[in-house]
């Protein structure tokens, strides 16, 4: 693979139907990674039984995947300077596609575990790559645009990933799963190889800091690896994660250490000297933890305790879409006219709006009354993505741009997991706590009223009755106390955003002059 880098870099924003099929190409990548995470959640039953393992070991083809995953994204910018934008992100698509293909043909738990390792390493890449070279190829002006483009795609395959998943597992086979990425990781390399090699970024031969890189692969992989089995082994209960947990710190703080020290770093940590970049990551890292969190939480909620199919759930969260694609174009379009924060503000109070509604569930809520926040949702995933990227990329220098996005994506997509973890977590604690006085209110004379346990019911029947009711009212009361603490939580962020500071005086990155990004 040979590409030609540009004669002049950055090169100057592309136009026509150039600029389409390049925009196409790249989304269609991004939405084939991002739907992979989240189409194989439903199918570790099917695919833990096929294969002879227990649901536990069946978790590994999702954390595997996600540990891997979260090494490489960091390491982005090092090996796009190594090697060039472009070739990486045409190679890491063709590898995600390769193995894929392997994925599906797995005859062993143990062998499909290895290729999603494999898979999440050359997955990484992908998602600050794609964001990087949308940002290259329009013009300043829309700039904004790119961006839109790039969010949508990354944020409704979360939301498509379980219902198809779901029905390809039902109706085919789970191996599908991954062979459908098989046309979709062709057609998008060829596509961006096509359009964009010409654009490729000048190279610059770095040495290897070994020392960072071992660092990095042994702290993340212990951190994700404690937020992936945390739940399962009762956290902190657990000497495997206490042990994972000295590692992922001690880990961490030598990281920092040897990096902000390293004349060749492997991550650039130097980045979060910029006001802009540290205060937008810190404020996207929260918000979409606490956004994936409820993305989580609430169809477990809904098929575990409102008796909802796996198909039924996932059409409950579909249209957070609708809104998002309404909104967001005109965000992006807009987003040079007016300052960024405001958007965001807007985006964090509608977020506080709907997770206050989803707040006030009880068990009795249909089918409606569930859909009307996911659609309001869908207004503040438009105005909240879009100029929180737009502040932490803006004024980056072009060379930067694939090591800032990277960066700002690792944050963002680790403290999702984070989210998901805590949610879970405390869903569970606060529904042992609110069973518990559930049950110290029960009046057995009014239970026996109801022929649960006076004689017209067997007695284990009416204690497994009453102990589902109990139950399925503590989960909902667990959930409405995660829900309004994201509320507060998402209040608190429209003060954290103002504390980014837009660019105003030099000409927003994304356009020619600014290399691309913004």
């Amino acid at each position: 693979m040979t590409a030609v880098a540009s004669k002049t870099w950055p090169p100057p924003p592309m136009s026509g139907w150039r600029l389409v099929v390049g925009s196409v190409a790249l989304s269609t990548a991004t939405f084939m990674n991002v739907l992979d995470v989240s189409i194989a959640n439903v199918s570790i039953p099917a695919i833990a039984g096929d294969l002879g393992v227990s649901p536990n070991q069946g978790t590994w083809v999702i954390t595997s995947f996600a540990v891997a995953s979260g090494i490489s994204l960091p390491l982005t910018g090092w090996f796009a300077q190594r090697f060039g934008m472009v070739r990486l992100f045409v190679l890491s698509v063709l590898m995600f596609t390769l193995v894929s293909w392997l994925c599906g043909l797995a005859p062993n738990i143990e062998t499909l575990v290895l290729l999603r390792v494999l898979q999440g390493v050359v997955a990484g890449p992908m998602i600050p790559l794609s964001q990087a070279l949308l940002l290259g190829s329009f013009k300043r002006e829309s700039s904004g645009m790119a961006l839109t483009i790039w969010s949508m795609t990354s944020l409704i395959a979360p939301v498509v990933g379980p219902v198809l998943g779901g029905w390809i597992t039902d109706n085919i086979h789970w191996s599908w799963i991954f062979f459908i990425n098989i046309p979709v990781g062709l057609l998008a390399a060829g596509l961006t190889w096509w359009i964009y090699r010409s654009r490729e970024a000048p190279t610059v031969r770095r040495p290897i800091d070994l020392v960072g890189l071992v660092v990095l692969v042994v702290w993340i992989g212990c951190f994700q690896t404690l937020l992936d089995k945390g739940k399962e082994l009762d956290w902190f209960e657990s000497n495997m994660i206490i042990v994972l947990a000295a590692i992922a710190a001690i880990g961490f703080v030598f990281f920092l250490i040897w990096e902000l020290t390293e004349d060749h770093p492997v991550v650039d940590l130097g980045l979060f000297a910029r006001r802009n970049f540290w205060a937008a990551t810190l404020t996207i890292s929260l918000g979409y933890s606490a956004f994936f969190g409820n993305l989580v939480l609430l169809p477990l909620w809904l098929q575990q305790h409102m008796g909802y199919t796996p198909t039924m759930a996932g059409l409950a969260m579909a249209p957070v879409g609708l809104l998002a694609l309404v909104v967001s174009p005109w965000v992006g379009k807009n987003i040079q006219r007016y300052d960024a924060r405001w958007f965001a503000t807007f985006g964090f109070a509608v977020f506080a709006v709907v997770v206050i509604l989803r707040g006030q569930f009880n068990t009795d809520a249909d089918f409606n009354t569930i859909l009307i926040p996911t659609v309001l949702q869908g207004a503040a995933i438009g105005t909240f993505f879009i100029p929180l990227f737009n502040l932490a990329l803006q004024g980056i220098p072009p060379e930067k741009i694939s090591s800032a996005s990277g960066l700002l994506n690792f944050c963002r997509i680790t403290a999702g997991a984070f989210g998901a973890s805590v949610s879970t977590t405390l869903w569970d604690r606060r529904a042992a706590f609110h069973h518990a006085r559930l049950v110290d209110q029960i009046d057995p004379a009014r239970v026996g009223g109801h022929g649960m346990l006076d004689g017209s019911m067997d007695a284990g029947a009416s204690l497994a009755l009453l102990n589902h009711m109990v139950d399925q009212q503590a989960f909902m009361l667990a959930a409405n106390d995660i829900f309004n603490a994201c509320a507060v939580l998402f209040c608190l962020l429209i003060g954290l955003v103002w504390l980014a500071r837009p660019e105003r005086a030099a000409p927003p990155a994304g356009s020619a002059d600014a290399g691309g990004a913004h």
